[in-house]
């Protein structure tokens, strides 16, 4: 695991300032302004909190969406109000990201008090990495905290830049993701599964390759299976399949057997002829479909296997649904799947977004081992690459002249 400072390594912060990097790129319903899901708002409440018991000034930083400009939507003023209702302590906001409006709200801020800053992006020296503009909001603190785990993929100003300048420190949210995640890439307990879907196999043919050298066994579902079983020659008839990744899957495929690591494929399929919620459907035995059939769920006998290739496992890793699960008629097998996890006497840990929204939909996110924040950086880091933001809080920071 990547050696970094956490927030138990921190000084006496009292009254002094302390720069926290969060995740606050939150789903907002336009017509109504409220926030639909405030998970990662939640999760970065221990961090909060540790600080403001310690009596720091803590200000706060984060993007949300991808605005071209400044813009009312995107702005985090509502974010701000809605943590104040989760916390005793006062929040305020200041709609600038750096200079004299913010210079003067930090000094009048009180100990154990919140000051969240406008949206990164808003300025475009944000995503640009620009030192000036690190170096900017590096001044506006005396310590620098990371708790953007789902960000870490990202090499922006607020990311990599800040910690160069700063004493740095890992959040709660963040030192929890790279302990678990990087307990599975190296020291799961045995048997370990992998269970791997989603839209297309493109997206995750590294996760794939990295994690055949590290599985004892593995399930394929969501629409990828499908590219899976047109590689090994099956009618797939109007369902979901990348051409130009059959030899990626007959590779793996290959690879896996090579390993003697069982990769379970769907045996039968819920179809429609239609892409819409309430399209009539069946269920077909692979090799089965019709011309115009597609493939929007896995039937009940794959779904069986699945439960009994789980039961003994004492690692799981789940990233990807099984289907169309947005739609009822077709969430059978992600639904289950998400049951299953609960049940068993495992570490499972779930990481992507519609994975994440699927175990919440389930209502079994506080049954399973951890449900991680990170979408592409959860990826990224079980795929086995360096994630920037995490690299930043490895070195120290300089002393701003």
């Amino acid at each position: 695991m990547p050696s970094f400072h956490t927030l138990d390594d921190m000084p006496n912060i009292e009254g002094k300032r302390v720069l926290v990097r969060v995740d606050f790129n939150v789903p907002i319903d336009a017509t109504t302004g409220m926030i639909t899901d405030d998970t990662r708002i939640r999760g970065a409440l221990p961090t909060l909190q540790f600080l403001l018991q310690r009596q720091a000034r803590v200000i706060v930083m984060s993007h949300r969406g991808r605005p071209k400009t400044p813009n009312s939507q995107d702005s985090l003023r509502g974010v701000a109000a809605y943590l104040q209702t989760l916390l005793p302590n006062a929040v305020s906001f200041v709609d600038h990201i750096v200079g004299d409006e913010v210079d003067s709200a930090i000094q009048r801020m009180a100990p154990a008090t919140i000051l969240m800053l406008e949206n990164l992006r808003f300025d475009p020296r944000e995503k640009a990495d620009d030192p000036g503009f690190s170096q900017m909001l590096a001044h506006l603190a005396d310590y620098y905290v990371d708790d953007a785990f789902g960000t870490a993929h990202r090499a922006s100003a607020s990311m990599v830049g800040v910690p160069q300048y700063l004493p740095s420190y890992a959040g709660r949210l963040m030192e929890r993701e790279l302990t678990v995640l990087s307990e599975i890439l190296g020291h799961p307990d045995r048997p370990y599964w992998a269970i791997i879907g989603g839209a297309k196999v493109s997206d995750k043919v590294t996760l794939l390759g990295n994690l055949l050298d590290q599985v004892d066994g593995l399930i394929i579902g969501g629409g990828m299976a499908n590219t899976f079983l047109a590689a090994q020659g099956f009618f797939m008839g109007e369902s979901k399949v990348e051409p130009e990744v059959l030899p990626t899957a007959q590779h793996l495929l290959a690879q896996a057997q090579a390993k003697n690591i069982p990769v379970i494929l769907p045996s039968d399929l819920v179809v429609a002829t239609e892409f819409r919620a309430d399209a009539p459907h069946r269920v077909v035995a692979v090799g089965q479909l019709g011309d115009q059939d597609m493939a929007l769920d896995l039937g009940p006998g794959t779904i069986s296997q699945i439960e009994a290739q789980l039961a003994p496992a004492r690692t799981v890793l789940w990233n990807g649904p099984m289907g169309v699960f947005e739609w009822d008629a077709f969430a059978g097998a992600t639904m289950a799947v998400a049951h299953t996890l609960a049940t068993l006497s495992a570490k499972v840990v779930v990481g992507g977004g519609d994975s994440v929204a699927a175990v919440h939909k389930a209502q079994v996110a506080d049954k399973l081992t951890h449900v991680s924040t990170g979408g592409g950086a959860t990826l990224e880091f079980l795929e086995g690459k360096t994630l920037p933001g995490v690299a930043a809080l490895t070195h120290e920071g300089q002393e701003l002249r």
